[in-house]
């Protein structure tokens, strides 16, 4: 017994206990601290130790031991109820901060979506304003185009009303207006009586190539009457009529004014050089569809007489092509040719048709 307290003792010096709790040992030990214990010494396992969470901070043996108890222990005596109550005040501060932390965290994720629906919002107006504003600009560009382009062509039968008459097989009329004449042109002074006894054919010469559209024929005739005014110093385009190789005839001086030719005679020049091109068959069939019409509504004799430039004086106007064509048409007249007067004396007409205006 001796030993047994002697090692306890020893063992107290390791880890300390209290005088109860010693006491309490003994007693859970069911001896006394007066009586021997038997047994037999316990085994300690040999891997105890290996096990990280079990690291003692000191090493107590015990031999001829059981219900062996180390570290505080509190007994009761008796039944025992145990109560846990909680700090409603902590628990109260727990979830009012838990609740402030969600209801921030909330606020920020609102506010940064309100600034992400407005932005989205004020992208969708501008871009909502610009094609509203890209739409009206196509409008009045549109719109502008209009009143500058051309208007349509309206087929009809009276040149006076301001129509594309249809001369017969699709030839047109193609106005002033229509191909861009020049606001620079003069008034001209010296009119054109109906009916009139003459027509006189023309070419443009000059190497100059066939135009075979209403654009490209719309160019030669507004550089025509440039040149006539800017360079000849003429107050308008030369010929009364121009015939394009597109098969539609173009108002140059038109059917009230004479033309820089001959005061008594109506104009037709052929769009080319035809020294150097052939004239199309429409082209042709143009100028007699005019001719046609001209005799319809009397703007010329019925029995009018057709010659060509080159029969009034030296030149090689209307082109040989051009030439070799008319003297085939049924009022073609040979005037100047062979024994034939000159053109215009029957009709004391001037012995040179130079006329200025």
């Amino acid at each position: 017994m001796d030993e047994d307290r002697a090692s306890m003792r020893s063992a107290n010096t390791h880890n300390p206990l209290t005088s109860a709790a010693n006491n309490a040992l003994w007693s859970l030990q069911g001896n006394s601290p007066g009586h021997p214990v038997n047994g037999s010494p316990a085994a300690i396992p040999q891997n105890i130790f290996a096990n990280p969470a079990i690291q003692p901070s000191s090493v107590i043996n015990l031999s001829n031991s059981s219900d062996v108890v180390i570290g505080p222990m509190t007994q009761y005596q008796g039944p025992v109820t145990i109560y846990q109550y909680m700090d409603a005040t902590v628990e109260a501060r727990s979830t009012q901060a838990g609740g402030g932390i969600n209801q921030n965290t909330s606020n920020v994720n609102t506010s940064v979506f309100q600034k992400l629906s407005t932005s989205s919002k004020l992208l969708l107006l501008l871009i909502v304003v610009v094609i509203i504003v890209a739409v009206v600009i196509i409008y009045i560009q549109i719109q502008q185009n209009n009143k500058q382009q051309p208007g349509p062509i309206v087929f009809g039968n009276t040149y006076e009303h301001g129509t594309f008459p249809n001369l017969g097989n699709g030839h047109l009329v193609i106005d002033r207006e229509q191909w861009g004449a020049s606001e620079l042109s003069k008034t001209l002074t010296v009119p054109l009586k109906h009916p009139i006894p003459y027509v006189i054919i023309t070419h443009i010469g000059v190497q100059s190539k066939p135009c075979e559209t209403v654009y490209k024929c719309s160019i030669k005739m507004r550089t025509i009457q440039d040149s006539a005014i800017a360079e000849k110093n003429l107050p308008d385009i030369q010929a009364n009529f121009y015939v394009g190789d597109d098969g539609n005839i173009y108002v140059g001086r038109g059917w009230d004014y004479a033309n820089t030719y001959a005061n008594d005679t109506l104009a037709v020049t052929f769009m080319g050089d035809y020294g150097r091109y052939e004239p199309s068959q429409k082209q042709l069939e143009a100028a007699q569809y005019l001719l046609s019409y001209a005799i319809a509504n009397k703007y010329i004799e019925l029995g009018y007489k057709l010659v060509a430039q080159n029969q009034t004086k030296v030149s090689k106007s209307p082109g040989a092509n051009v030439y070799r064509q008319i003297k085939k048409w049924p009022h073609f007249y040979p005037c100047g040719i062979g024994d034939n007067p000159r053109c215009g004396v029957e009709l004391n007409m001037p012995d040179v048709w130079d006329g200025k205006m």
